[in-house]
């Protein structure tokens, strides 16, 4: 079995007054929801990560930023993962999630925080991983770039392609 994992796509990213803002996405929302789709038509697993901060000023449970952005095509037979930290991992139901799943495909926001996390933690656990580039979001390009470049210099078996290329291979 194969499994989406969708990192953090919460309305905390796309609310202007939030120090986390990483601008305009709906570019980002329309490929994700056509990966969604196309895992859906494959029957991936689906799973959501929802970021929650135990204290702060963002990522505040039960508030409008932890919600999941407009127009992300989220359903009630998706599993949603809620996480505390940046590892989707720690102290999470990740792992009974995964059961039973050798690949994995992942995207999400940001790429070099929460994305990063967990590409290095399901790499860690031997699990067969590729990353959608073009569904992945960082604050800036530079930044997105360099941690595509760093994670595929230091595990080789990662595979990052862009959704045209995931979708025709």
């Amino acid at each position: 079995m194969k499994a989406l994992v969708l990192i953090d796509f919460e309305k905390e990213w796309v609310d202007g007054d939030s120090d986390y803002f990483v601008g305009d996405v709906s570019d980002i929302v329309g490929k994700v929801n056509r990966l969604i789709g196309f895992c859906r038509r494959k029957d991936y697993k689906i799973i959501f990560v929802r970021h929650i901060e135990e204290s702060g000023n963002a990522f505040i449970e039960g508030s409008k930023s932890v919600e999941f952005i407009d127009g992300i095509d989220v359903k009630d037979s998706d599993l949603v993962v809620e996480k505390k930290r940046i590892s989707s991992f720690f102290k999470t139901d990740m792992k009974k999630s995964l059961e039973g799943v050798s690949g994995i495909v992942v995207c999400g926001i940001l790429t070099n925080l929460c994305v990063r996390s967990f590409v290095e933690g399901a790499y860690d656990r031997d699990f067969g991983i590729k990353v959608i580039k073009d569904c992945c979001v960082a604050m800036d390009d530079e930044t997105q770039n360099f941690t595509f470049r760093d994670l595929k210099a230091t595990r080789e078996e990662v595979e990052f392609l862009d959704l045209k290329d995931f979708i025709e291979a």
